[in-house]
């Protein structure tokens, strides 16, 4: 192996994190962590948040990246 592949999976993925946080940044993705079945407990002074929704989303865009990339 050249050194290639895994130079150009970290490019891709810095890319990736960078277009991401511009996302949010910008309020585009304001409503990720406050889908249905995210669980927000609060109590005097405590805060358990638990983005059971939130993460499906993320497995399943992860899940269909990966296929399509297997694909190739």
């Amino acid at each position: 192996m050249d050194g290639r592949g895994p130079g150009m999976v970290l490019i891709l993925l810095g890319v990736g994190l960078v277009v991401a946080g511009l996302l949010v940044w910008s309020g585009v993705l304001s409503w990720f962590g406050r889908l249905p079945g995210d669980v927000r407990i609060e109590g005097g002074r405590t805060r358990v948040y638990i983005p059971i929704a939130s993460m499906i989303v993320v497995s399943l865009v992860l899940s269909l990246l990966a296929w399509i990339f297997r694909r190739r």
